[in-house]
């Protein structure tokens, strides 16, 4: 019996990872969304399409929770999406509402699911989710850390004029303006690039990781990023679905690693079946600890934020 994968949220970032788990035929999937017609049309198109990429799985497309019950892994990409001039703190009461109501909704239909958080305030958005699910903290994670590594080995590779699949990158801590490039833990074919770049350029490269978001939705003026986002999140369902026990960065429930301990951030983890297996915990400079415990804070706030207003 194959493998089921729901993704909440029918929007450009569901249905491009739509496209790519049925296009990899790893599992069935059960596409959701409110809006009538959408998620079936989706799915429609996608089975369609099955034939052409020799792919032989269950493509559902639907307005009703309960066609996601016995799911493997659920994707939460439902929710309000940045527009030009916002960050993605800005969606916080908004998307809290939409993601609790999605947990709400699943969990009690999926009691063994792996939950996938893509929503922004991403970070956020998984606490949200462990507090509405009270799953094991390990089976709820947040994808930011893959996308955001994602972005700077684009712009590194552009910089060293290589092959960007040549280049590995570390980002740490939340998803948002505080996160925390790694250029001592990134290489090309395993050199450090603090050693093939120059600080103030490496510099510079860290700042365009950091706007990446914000940069692709500035040009877009009607959306943000998706291809990316999406492509980044099917790294993460791959890994549970398949047990590949991959090392990617991903926002986990710290419990005392690094020191921190009740929210999330983003760090190296060993992504299976069964969630995050084991939480990397790298030596860091002073430096890097300063800037990942700010990032952590950031992101703690959000959350105090969001409880005081009654948010759940």
């Amino acid at each position: 019996m194959k493998k089921k994968v729901s993704v909440i949220g029918a929007g450009n970032v569901g249905a491009s990872l739509a496209q790519l788990i049925v296009h990899s035929g790893i599992a069935d999937l059960v596409l959701f969304d409110i809006v009538e017609g959408v998620p079936q049309g989706k799915a429609l198109d996608l089975s369609e399409a099955c034939p052409l990429w020799g792919s032989s799985v269950k493509v559902t497309g639907t307005n009703d929770y309960k066609d996601t019950a016995y799911s493997d892994v659920i994707v939460i990409t439902a929710g309000f999406p940045r527009k030009p001039g916002m960050s993605r703190d800005d969606l916080l009461a908004a998307n809290a509402k939409v993601v609790g109501d999605v947990a709400k909704n699943t969990c009690s239909l999926s009691k063994d699911a792996v939950y996938i958080v893509v929503t922004n305030p991403m970070d956020v958005m998984a606490q949200v989710t462990l507090q509405v699910t009270a799953f094991d903290p390990n089976k709820i994670i947040g994808m930011g850390g893959i996308l955001d590594s994602a972005r700077f080995r684009t712009f590194v590779a552009w910089e060293l004029g290589i092959a960007p699949e040549d280049v590995e990158a570390l980002v740490m801590g939340g998803h948002g303006d505080q996160m925390v490039p790694m250029p001592r833990f990134t290489t090309a074919k395993g050199i450090s690039i603090t050693h093939l770049i120059e600080k103030e350029k490496i510099d510079s490269l860290i700042n365009r990781t950091k706007n990446g978001g914000a940069e692709i939705v500035g040009l877009l003026k009607t959306g943000s990023a998706f291809y990316a986002p999406a492509a980044s999140t099917f790294e993460m369902v791959k890994s549970v679905i398949l047990n590949e026990k991959r090392m990617l960065p991903c926002s986990a429930y710290l419990n005392g690693h690094y020191g921190l301990k009740g929210y999330y951030a983003g760090v190296p983890v060993i992504l299976g079946e069964g969630g995050v297996e084991k939480i990397v915990e790298l030596p860091l400079t002073e430096d890097e600890r300063k800037d990942f415990v700010k990032s952590f804070d950031a992101v703690k706030g959000l959350v105090e934020k969001l409880n005081a207003g009654g948010e759940k």
